[in-house]
């Protein structure tokens, strides 16, 4: 939730790869239009060749907002949980990554409370010092399953949650008590202000 403050301040927080935001109008038609054929591509493969634990679908009829669903790893403290997830695609995708959110609430050392996550696959390639490991051969299905992985793998070296980063690390029983009760909250979260 939104009036929830994380244990770690936002100046010392690593940078949280986000996917570009859509914009619209004319100069963008065609780009849209291969971002829609690449992702009505992925849905197929979705759709024809499906994995456990994850799905995805187009929210409504535009093609470059999709919501997800992803099963809690077994033998992690998310087992037996679901987890909705949000995907809004850029219209350069796939040669950026898409803006993922937990809309579950969820505790997790590499999620804040708005539900963003950090993972390197969610922040663009590139050269720069902020360089993600994003690249044009990932899709939704690989960003799916990394965000799956990382459930029961997180990345402690580079916490959102630092609070949570420390339980795990530290008090396996009182991170699962949280987890627990963060995903008993109300089921969508808040918007990020």
């Amino acid at each position: 939730m939104a009036s929830r403050l994380n244990t770690m301040s936002t100046a010392s927080a690593p940078s949280v790869g986000q996917g570009a935001k859509n914009t619209s109008g004319p100069a963008n038609a065609t780009t849209n239009g291969n971002v829609v054929k690449r992702l009505q591509s992925e849905l197929m493969t979705l759709m024809t060749q499906p994995t456990a634990g994850i799905s995805a679908f187009p929210s409504g009829s535009d093609m470059t907002h999709w919501n997800a669903t992803l099963q809690g790893p077994t033998e992690t403290p998310y087992a037996s949980k679901t987890f909705k997830l949000t995907l809004s695609y850029p219209n350069n995708y796939p040669y950026a990554p898409p803006e993922v959110l937990f809309k579950t609430p969820i505790y997790h050392p590499n999620v804040d409370f708005s539900g963003r996550i950090c993972l390197d696959i969610l922040k663009p390639g590139g050269s720069g010092k902020e360089e993600g490991a994003w690249s044009a051969v990932m899709n939704t299905q690989t960003v799916l399953l990394s965000i799956q992985s990382l459930l029961g793998e997180p990345n402690n070296a580079s916490p959102l949650n630092g609070e949570a980063a420390l339980l795990w690390d530290s008090d396996k029983a009182e991170f699962k008590r949280k987890v627990d009760a963060r995903h008993l909250e109300p089921a969508e979260m808040e918007e990020a202000a």
